[in-house]
This record gives structure tokens, C-alpha cells and sequence, in this order.
């Protein structure tokens, strides 16, 4: 249900939008390869991008042309991925803090991986300024194919091509300037259109036998029309000052009703010891609110400002999914990520349990 009028004034408060910003341009590159030989290489392939018919989507899916239901899927998701990454530098002063790895994969990946778990078609990533390699990273690398089936490393091959999105399964635009996360999802506004979408944070991994949005997508279609759903997780009541809190009203299956929404409240005034984790699902009503959304917390367009206006008037629901999640925004849960990630693969488990045994056994 609507979040109650205790919050109406600080949800009621309006001034001009954010400037809109142009998408950013795309990289480009030049192989060194010869031409000819890269052409047979790429036509020798099938290209990933290529769906199969009967995986194409008809025409009349797409936004212009189909009437949405009250309950529309979840198709698109939004990855803000334009933040500078001060905490990691100097590692990040010229690589984006999200192509950082956890294990053999970079952070976007994983977080790409689980939404493409659940069901996600369109991936829409908000772009800053040297962030290309993002963007080339979701695309082909034909010096390197050719290279790999050259030296007859065909497993290699097929890993990049199995992971690579589909021909027009992802866009990219640029926040121009650092307001916040409420204004990077505010630049998807074009992208995304009148449906409701997915908002996963790089930053927040989760590790779960099924992904996090799985989860949370398997709710939403429980819970009726109109639904916003953010997925929450206990600590301990002592840090709840650090983190956005949310007021625990009706049970819904595995969701609850939430009843308020505080961003980093006073010591000891927490309504709940559940917070905020970095995965949402929004109604597109969301990106009218940004267009007028105030200033917060730090001088940006504060996400949680925003669907505190919402709540008047669209159900929100909190969502205690399973699994555990590492905050990879700060260098021990980045850390702490790597060897979760690592111990958790058959293939190296056990020598790198080994090391760390080893490593234990030093200090």
C-alpha cells in the first residue's frame, strides 16, 4: 500500500529537472588483422547475435506497438555504471571500477549474468566519461577470435561467444554529469520507456543458488498490478544509520508491505533493521518524479527521495531474498568476494583453499 502521509512533505517537493543528456557515443576501433582474414574468420561463425526465429520477438512486443498490461514483464534492466570509483584508485584512474574482477570476471559481468537469469531482454547501462571499455566489452573482439581459432583454443571461443548479449540487447547513454543514482536512472528515461524495469547496482553482487532478481521477478508476478519491489536484507541495528531502512508492514507471500522509507536514519531510530540492497523493480512513474526530484543527501537526486513520492500513490514491497551479498564498493567486500566467488568454484576450490590455509597458518 502507499506509504502514509508522514512523509508527504518531504515527498511533495518540486523544482526544475535535471538537464536531459545525449547518449554517448559508441567506441570505436581498428583491428590490426588483415581485413580479409578477420571477414572469413566472423562469416566461418555463427554470429551470437543472430537469434534463432523462434527466440525472436514478434514485432508487435516491442513498446511502440504493443498495449501494455496492468501487469507488464519485466524486460529491461538499467546498470548505472557511470560513478569515478575514487575508493579503488589508483586501480580505477584509468579502468572503470566495475571491469574490476572478482575472480576471471568483471563485476558488470556478474551482475549482467544475473539478469539475464531472470529473464532480462534489454540491458540499458548508464555511461560516464572513460567508460568505453564497458561498452567493448559487450561486444565482439574479432582480433582476439580470430587469434583463439587460430591456436585451435576452441573452448575459449566458445565461452566469449555464449556470453556475448544478442545483436540490439543493449544500449548505452551517458550521465554527463555526477547527480547521483537517481539521475542516472533518470537518462534511461528514452531507453526504457512506459514499462516497468529492473535497477541493479554493480556494486552489490549476490551470491545465490538463483539470482537475486529471479527472486524478486517470481514475487512481483504475485503481488497484482502496479507493484515496486526492493530487495532488503537484515544487519545488525547498530548499523543501520549507515544504510536506507524500510518500515515492515502486511506480509505478502514473500514480500511485505512497506510502510516508510528512511536513507541513513539517527542512531537508535531505524524503523526496522532491514535495508535497502541494490536491486529494485520500478514502474515507470518513477522517471516523472526524477524529472522533478530536488536535491538530497550530498547535493544529488537521491533514488529513495523519489520512490518516497512514488509510494503516495504506487504500492511499494520489500523482498528478503536468499543468498548473501557483498558490497564490492569497499575493498573488504570486494575482497571478501573474491574468495567467496573463488571458493565456490569446483575447478580451483580446492588449491585455493589450500593457499589461504597456508596463508592462515603465517600470521
Amino acid at each position: 500500500m502507499p506509504i502514509g502521509s508522514e512523509f508527504l512533505a518531504k515527498a511533495g517537493r518540486h523544482v526544475n529537472g535535471p538537464q536531459a543528456n545525449p547518449p554517448g557515443p559508441a567506441a570505436a576501433s581498428s583491428p590490426g588483422w588483415p581485413v580479409s582474414a578477420l571477414i572469413r574468420h566472423f562469416v566461418s561463425l555463427k554470429s551470437p547475435g543472430i537469434l534463432p526465429t523462434k527466440q525472436r520477438l514478434p514485432f508487435a512486443t516491442t513498446p511502440l506497438f504493443r498495449n501494455l498490461s496492468a501487469m507488464s514483464p519485466i524486460r529491461k534492466a538499467i546498470f548505472p555504471v557511470a560513478g569515478l570509483g575514487t575508493r579503488f584508485l589508483p586501480a580505477t584512474k584509468a579502468v572503470p571500477k566495475e571491469m574490476l574482477t572478482v575472480v576471471d570476471r568483471p563485476l558488470i559481468q556478474h551482475v549482467v549474468d544475473e539478469a539475464r537469469e531472470a529473464g532480462i531482454e534489454h540491458f540499458i547501462f548508464v555511461t560516464g566519461r572513460n567508460k568505453g571499455v564497458i561498452e567493448d566489452h559487450f561486444d565482439r573482439q574479432l582480433e582476439l577470435e580470430f587469434t583463439l581459432n587460430e591456436r585451435g583454443k576452441h573452448a575459449d571461443l566458445e565461452l566469449l561467444n555464449r556470453e556475448l548479449p544478442g545483436a540490439g540487447t543493449t544500449s548505452f547513454t551517458r550521465q554527463q554529469t555526477p547527480l547521483g543514482l537517481g539521475h542516472a536512472v533518470w537518462c534511461a528515461r528514452e531507453l526504457v520507456g512506459r514499462e516497468p524495469f529492473a535497477l541493479l547496482l554493480p556494486d552489490v553482487l549476490v551470491q545465490a543458488p538463483r539470482g537475486c532478481l529471479r527472486q524478486m521477478i517470481d514475487a512481483y508476478r504475485e503481488l497484482g498490478e502496479r507493484a515496486n519491489v526492493v530487495a532488503v536484507e537484515e544487519v545488525p541495528p547498530d548499523r543501520t544509520h549507515m544504510y536506507g531502512v524500510v518500515g515492515v508492514g502486511e506480509r505478502r507471500g514473500k514480500a511485505f508491505s512497506i510502510t516508510g522509507m528512511v536513507e541513513k536514519p539517527p542512531r537508535g531510530s531505524a524503523p526496522s533493521n532491514l535495508i535497502i540492497t541494490g536491486r529494485y523493480i520500478l514502474q515507470p512513474e518513477i522517471f516523472e518524479i526524477l524529472g522533478t526530484q530536488e536535491r538530497g543527501a550530498g547535493g544529488e537526486i537521491q533514488i529513495t527521495d523519489a520512490m518516497m513520492r512514488l509510494a503516495l500513490n504506487l504500492p511499494f514491497y520489500g523482498f528478503k531474498f536468499e543468498g548473501r551479498t557483498f558490497d564490492c564498493g569497499s575493498k573488504i567486500g570486494f575482497l571478501a568476494a573474491n574468495v567467496a566467488y573463488a571458493l565456490a568454484r569446483e575447478d580451483i576450490r580446492a588449491e585455493f583453499r589450500a593457499e589461504l590455509e597456508k596463508l592462515l597458518g603465517e600470521k
